[in-house]
């Protein structure tokens, strides 16, 4: 884990902090705290799977294209 994905992961925790302020501004701490959490665990799960995604696509060009160097030229 790098230094951009707790940047990345501490940005959804403080996005949904903001979202509970505005939905509910007498929101209690105890609120604001799982919806720190939630936005923490979320952001991490949300890059998680872009990165999955993103590997998959590498994966897919790569063979796409070995299949294309394989095929025969007529």
């Amino acid at each position: 884990m790098g230094i951009l994905d707790t940047v990345g992961e501490i940005a959804g925790a403080v996005a949904a902090v903001e979202a509970t302020e505005k939905v509910d501004p007498d929101a209690g701490l105890l609120t604001k705290g799982i919806a720190a959490v939630a936005g923490f665990k979320g952001a991490g799960a949300l890059e998680s799977l872009v990165g999955k995604k993103e590997d998959e696509g590498s994966e897919q060009q790569a063979s796409d294209t070995d299949a294309d160097n394989a095929a025969p030229q007529a």
